[in-house]
């Protein structure tokens, strides 16, 4: 038998099947037992009739005007008659016999004691010298009906009360394994990326030093994690000020010198440290959508921050290149203010670096939250959009850019419970590219209370 592969459904069926057996155990060993006291009992009472009735027969068959008489009793009321018994001489002739005795079961006289049959147990005694002898017969299948009876009520149980002590074996072991269920169950509440602890208090012994085990891993991966962040966060804030001043000298190489192949290398440079300084700015924003809270105890208007960040990037793209969808009223998130930017910048950079020139970009902003940005330009293949969001994935058209862009969005969309839905052509088109991400927003009854 295959058992279960949880600890409960092995427990369960483990005690139940051990109590089964057990139950079935006893019960037989306790009918085999029952079933030799028994064969005691009717013996003695065989012996017993036997030494009752002879005086008796002895004396009516002594009193007896004629002699050789055989003689049956009759019935008082009809009754089954399990004891049957016979008196018979020395010769074998039948003196006295009971109204159901037939004397052609009884086998001849041999001596005093227990005789069995193929069909009965009997038992043999005299009186006056062996002149008048008794046999008194019960037939063996009274007592195997009396057995089987004895065992029906044995084996009852196991038909009635062993499902109900499965159950109760049941509900013991799911009660006794309920503080594993509580674990269990934080377990899989937790999201990816929550590493804290996992309370372990009120586990058995034997599993509590699984669960310390598991939570030290989880605070030494925590620890790792957070370095790498740190690092990367460390890392990007230190080369701003020197990418800005080599930017500086750059710049100023390029107004200074009047030779033209010098001035072309110090541009060259200009735009290398320039993606360099975009490539530090997408690690600190990965390492803050990898890192602190983003959602907050109170709510902001996303509408306000889009216009924030759109109207910064029409001062660098030009008017006319952004066209927005926003409803009249506000639209209510408890997301981190800083995190949505985040996810607004990249994801209308992005159309707007990759997008066609010739096609504004839309960004639309609804109701339920769902923020999307759509762009013109050519299809991208589906195995080429599968790895987009994937850490420096780019489309392949040889564009300028980091490619963690999208993978920061991703990052922030897995934190907050949600996904980032790439799709191309865009909806209602043949072409282009579209993003979108639903956000966590307050229902417009919430905001009226």
């Amino acid at each position: 038998m295959r058992l279960p592969r949880s600890l409960q459904g092995r427990l369960g069926v483990s005690l139940g099947v051990l109590l089964t057996l057990l139950w079935i155990a006893a019960a037989s060993v306790t009918a085999l037992i029952l079933r030799q006291e028994i064969d005691e009992v009717f013996d003695s009472a065989l012996q017993e009739t036997a030494q009752r009735l002879l005086p008796l027969a002895v004396v009516d068959i002594v009193g007896r005007e004629e002699d050789g008489v055989n003689q049956r009793l009759g019935t008082i009321r009809e009754h089954e008659e399990y004891l049957t018994y016979i008196v018979r001489d020395e010769s074998g002739r039948v003196l006295l016999q009971s109204h159901a005795a037939d004397p052609a079961l009884f086998p001849a006289y041999d001596s005093p004691g227990f005789r069995q049959t193929a069909a009965y147990r009997i038992y043999n005694d005299d009186a006056l010298q062996g002149s008048i002898r008794i046999s008194v017969a019960e037939p063996l299948a009274h007592r195997a009906a009396i057995a089987r009876e004895i065992e029906m009520v044995l084996g009852l149980p196991i038909l009635i009360v062993i499902p109900l002590a499965l159950l109760a074996i049941f509900l013991a072991v799911r009660a006794g394994l309920s503080s594993l269920h509580r674990f269990q169950d934080r377990l899989q509440a937790r999201g990816a990326r929550d590493l804290s602890p996992v309370p372990s208090a009120g586990l058995p012994s034997e599993i509590a030093p699984l669960a310390d085990t598991m939570n030290g891993l989880l605070e030494r991966l925590k620890a790792a994690f957070d370095a790498e962040r740190s690092f990367a966060a460390n890392a990007a804030h230190e080369l701003r000020t020197p990418l800005a001043g080599a930017i500086a000298q750059a710049q100023r190489l390029q107004a200074e010198t009047a030779d033209a192949s010098a001035r072309q290398r110090a541009a060259d440079i200009e735009a290398s440290l320039k993606r360099l300084t975009r490539m530090a700015e997408r690690l600190l924003q990965l390492a803050r959508a990898e890192g602190g809270p983003l959602r907050l105890d109170s709510s902001t208007d996303l509408r306000r921050i889009a216009d924030i960040i759109l109207a910064d990037l029409e001062r660098l793209c030009g008017p006319d290149r952004i066209i927005t969808h926003f409803p009249l009223h506000p639209v209510l998130s408890d997301l981190d203010p800083d995190a949505f930017g985040i996810i607004c910048r990249n994801l209308v950079e992005n159309a707007l670096r990759h997008g066609s020139p010739a096609e504004p970009v839309d960004v639309t902003l609804e109701d339920d939250g769902t923020f999307r940005v759509a762009n013109g330009g050519p299809v991208i293949e589906p195995y080429i959009l599968a790895h987009l969001t994937e850490r420096f994935r780019r489309d392949g058209q040889g564009k300028d850019g980091t490619g963690l862009g999208l993978a920061i969005v991703a990052a922030i969309a897995d934190r907050i419970s949600t996904e980032l839905i790439l799709q191309s052509p865009r909806r209602g088109s043949s072409t282009g590219f579209e993003a979108s991400i639903r956000l966590p927003v307050i229902a417009q009854a919430e905001q009226t209370l």
